[in-house]
């Protein structure tokens, strides 16, 4: 360590605990229950690597339990990870019709239960990390630290220590700002805002009934509680986003490879062009306010409107503080990895036109931490669940020391209705849910409310 005002130097290296820890003899730790991190334990299970799934929540699937009155528009058969499929045939598990569109309540208790049941022990519930490092060593440290362990910490002060980390944890709880300019708008902080998904047909009803709420956000999470406010009566609705027009919210319509998908744009259109739902186009969020009982929203250009209730599902950004003494290659304008950063690029890729990536993209100079799932695409809208579960693969064959396997990464993904590569206005579609099921939603009746997964698009 370099003292200048002394004039001493003591070199660092000299200064390197010394391990007799074997780190190769640790498990691998996954972070977060979801389908991308029980897809990654899974896999890790099959090429018999020892693992451990921390889950800050109750249950697995705790992110996506916050949204169960949802139903994905995308069928079981694009939801559903391989080496999980085969882990949970294994245990006796018979899968669902594969033509089903299961609810969020359907994916937990159908799929996600029974595989963290079939993990055994290893996954572990109520076990937030707060942490990640390297045993003994900060982030300056350098000779000897490939050897050492990971230390993961968990709110409770528990250490853990692990060969290589897999962290899977996603965005749900850091949704972005309502305001336009990627920072808060002036007041934000001072009123409620719901974000994303709340059920207004359900428990949430009473909050909504007979008020005025804006929505703003153009994607499907948008879209689906525009359908669900709609259906409620004596109850105004007012949608806000910056683009010029709505043409890329209504998505394919028909031609959508998805039906479900394709409907909820079409219904979405019908109930604007019916005056139920107020559009507000090239609204730029700039200030939010109390107006007595009621919230004043005002955008850029100086237009204001006074309701009830807002709801900003206006999509999430990934926290990495949790590994802020680990040596991660950041991409500054995405947040994913520096190399995958162009793959994604929302400017040039839709989710279709992804290119096949895997553990070398998905690799920071922190060898063996991985961040894999929605969360290792930063702040691009352009994630799918079969992403996620390739990813999944791909890394736990590196870690097994696979590489041509980890190297062999496929991706057949639909380019079809909302899923184009015009994205000029991609910004507004900045959804993603936690869980690594992308965003991507549709109201009753078809027959419930929708989140697109698998081989849906974009969130």
């Amino acid at each position: 360590m370099s003292d200048a005002c002394c004039g001493t130097t003591t070199s660092l290296e000299s200064e390197q605990p010394r391990s007799p820890i074997d780190a190769e003899a640790l498990p691998v730790v996954v972070i977060g229950a979801g389908p991308v991190g029980l897809a990654a334990a899974a896999h890790l299970a099959e090429r018999g690597l020892d693992f451990l799934v921390l889950e800050a929540g109750e249950q697995a699937g705790a992110s996506i339990a916050q949204w169960g009155h949802v139903r994905v528009f995308s069928p079981w058969k694009y939801d559903i990870d391989a080496a999980a499929r085969r882990l949970l045939e294994a245990h006796g598990w018979t899968a669902p019709d594969p033509e089903w569109l299961p609810t969020g309540a359907e994916i937990v208790s159908h799929y996600l239960a029974p595989l963290a049941k079939a993990l055994g022990p290893n996954v572990r519930f109520r076990s937030k990390v707060t942490a990640i490092s390297r045993l003994g060593y900060d982030r300056v440290r350098t000779n000897g630290r490939d050897q050492a362990p990971f230390l993961i910490r968990l709110d409770d002060g528990e250490e853990i220590r692990a060969r290589a980390v897999i962290d899977a944890s996603g965005t749900w709880t850091t949704p972005n700002v309502l305001g336009a300019s990627g920072l808060p708008a002036r007041g934000e902080d001072e009123v409620e805002i719901e974000h994303a998904l709340p059920d207004v047909l359900g428990a949430d009803r009473e909050a909504y009934q007979g008020k005025h709420t804006l929505v703003v956000g153009a994607g499907h999470s948008a879209a689906t509680t525009l359908l669900a406010l709609a259906q409620l009566g004596d109850t105004e609705v007012t949608w806000a986003i910056r683009a010029g027009d709505a043409a890329r919210a209504y998505g394919g319509g028909g031609a959508d490879a998805l039906p479900a998908r394709g409907a909820l744009g079409a219904r979405l259109h019908a109930l604007v062009t019916s005056g139920r739902v107020r559009l507000l186009t090239g609204f730029f969020t700039h200030a939010v306010e109390k107006a007595g009982e009621r919230v004043r929203v005002t955008s850029l250009d100086g237009r204001d409107i006074s309701v009830d209730r807002i709801i900003g599902a206006t999509g999430f950004r990934p926290d990495h503080s949790i590994a802020s003494e680990l040596r991660l290659d950041l991409d500054p304008i995405l947040g994913s990895t520096r190399a995958l950063a162009p793959l994604i690029d929302p400017n040039q890729h839709s989710c279709g036109t992804v290119p096949p990536h895997g553990a070398d993209e998905l690799a920071h100079p922190e060898p063996g931490y991985y961040a894999i799932g929605v969360k290792s695409y930063g702040r691009a809208p352009t994630f799918l669940l079969a992403t996620g579960y390739e990813q999944a693969r791909s890394v736990a064959a590196a870690l097994a020391g696979d590489w041509e396997a980890a190297r062999d990464v496929q991706l057949d993904l639909p380019e079809t209705g909302v899923c184009s590569s015009n994205l000029a206005e991609a910004q507004e579609q900045r959804i993603g849910l936690a869980t690594g099921i992308s965003g991507g939603l549709l109201a009753t009746p078809l027959p419930l409310a929708t989140v697109s997964s698998g081989g849906s698009c974009c969130g």
